[in-house]
């Protein structure tokens, strides 16, 4: 079983960096423009059938404790100066002395459904985070991370890493040998650290192969900053939905939201870095908006008055239906007669198949497609005893208000709507958005469901 196998293995998170880039990038622009500001976060677990038990929540709240013993270490700080040279100077002294304080920022709750007493027994749980945003942005990534390892560590044990490094292999190279560009995006989900190691060898093993044979696709990097470090890839991504959240609750602005986020975040890295932005926080039609403006004049070290989209080299698709928002972007970019190739990074829950799919239909409108594969490579695992599909827990961690408000995401889909509902219907009227809802969107049964085939969710080619 997996924890007899794992015992003598790396548990929990012991490096600052073992998070997505995203979050360094986020908190730099967070220092520069909101560094007093105060947040809070709320979790969600949308598979609320896989509960913890007491051993599992007692374990996490051991791991928790420990991630206020983690710094940033020489050889890591010379890696971001190295390698993330849009990060500045000022951020990366912050950043070289900083500490999470788990203690007085984070809460976890546990409530067991029938209280014996005994380590087995399951129960819901909780965790509240609060505190300065500058702060409390570094948690999200090793908070889910460990709610994950905890749950197939003490709860769902019928599982082991044989062939982890195989399967991720083949995956790779079917998707470099179809020509796919794509990185690993699995950290916030998958089943532990151990497993993204593999996870990451298998797929550098296929890159390999893919050099050698000279294939069109290409594995560009991870999402992970740590395991980028350790495995000499490039750390990929650029901006979450939290940024967007959060501007828009500190300013009570929806109407202008995304242009003030576009706007910091363009002027604290410069013009075309970290060019791939994010639409669908309130929707890609409120974004796209803002999207067609134009840069301040002076800002980012512009010195022609370009309209952010094109300035930005893409976007990234993370909800409703991903071909009717290459169509959509297609009639955007042609009615603002920008010429360039753009790239649309797909990132929501993603297989093979769906991967080939829309691959073929964003080529067929002249974009460069790539992908965020995640949670599909760090927890694509079957149960021993039945071989059967273990499916992950699907959990998320948002911000829930800043700045005293309420922070809300509607999404391009119902299912991905987050946040007070009331706020969430308020901002809905005050931007005129369209309710949508996509027949792929149920976010219950993303990665397949319990006791299905294995290879049911997988796409073709056996890879499981």
């Amino acid at each position: 079983m997996a924890t007899d196998s794992s015992s003598t293995l790396p548990e929990g998170i012991f490096s600052l960096l073992d998070t997505d880039l995203y979050k360094l990038t986020m908190q730099c622009c967070i220092l520069k423009y909101f560094p007093e500001i105060s947040v809070t976060y709320s979790f969600t677990n949308r598979t609320p059938e896989k509960q913890l038990n007491r051993a599992a929540f007692h374990w996490l709240q051991t791991q928790v404790a420990k991630l206020e013993n983690i710094s940033l270490s020489a050889e890591e700080l010379h890696f971001l100066k190295t390698t993330c040279t849009y990060l500045n100077d000022e951020y990366l002294r912050f950043l070289s002395t900083f500490r999470l304080q788990p203690s007085k920022q984070l809460k976890l709750i546990f409530t067991p459904t029938e209280d014996t007493g005994k380590d087995t027994d399951l129960g819901d749980f909780r965790i509240h985070t609060e505190g300065l945003w500058i702060e409390t942005i570094l948690y999200e990534i090793p908070l889910l991370a460990l709610i994950s390892e905890a749950y197939f560590k003490f709860c769902d044990k019928d599982w082991s890493y044989a062939g982890q490094v195989d399967k991720a292999y083949q995956k790779g190279v079917k998707l470099l040998e179809e020509g796919c560009i794509f990185s690993e995006f699995g950290t916030r989900r998958r089943r532990d650290y151990h497993t993204q190691d593999l996870v990451v060898q298998g797929l550098r093993r296929a890159q390999d192969e893919a050099t050698q044979k000279g294939w069109k696709g290409k594995l560009t990097g991870t999402s992970n900053v740590h395991f980028a470090m350790k495995h000499e890839l490039v750390p990929i991504g650029t901006v979450a939905h939290e940024w967007f959240m959060g501007v828009a609750a500190i300013t009570n602005d929806y109407e202008h939201a995304n242009e003030i986020a576009l706007e910091h975040w363009t002027a604290t890295f410069g013009e075309g870095v970290l060019g791939i932005a994010l639409t669908d926080t309130f929707g890609t039609p409120a974004f796209l908006r803002a999207f067609k403006n134009e840069l301040p004049e002076g800002k980012a070290g512009s010195t022609s008055r370009k309209t952010y989209a094109q300035v930005f080299a893409g976007v990234r698709q993370d909800s409703g239906d991903p071909l009717d928002f290459i169509k959509m972007m297609r009639e955007f970019y042609d009615k603002e007669g920008i010429k360039d190739k753009k790239t649309i990074v797909f990132s929501d829950s993603l297989n093979l198949d769906l991967c080939f799919k829309y691959k073929a239909a964003a080529e067929a409108q002249g974009f460069q497609p790539t992908f965020g594969v995640g949670t599909f490579l760090t927890n694509d695992f079957v149960q021993e005893t039945t071989g059967k599909k273990s499916t992950p827990l699907n959990i998320v961690i948002k911000i829930a208000s800043a700045s005293g408000r309420y922070a809300v995401k509607i999404s391009d889909n119902i299912g991905k709507n987050t946040g007070d509902k009331s706020t969430v219907e308020e901002v809905k009227q005050r931007l005129g958005y369209q309710e949508k809802s996509w027949e792929g969107g149920d976010e219950k049964t993303r990665w397949g469901a319990a006791g299905q085939p294995a290879t049911a969710t997988s796409a073709s080619g056996g890879v499981q």
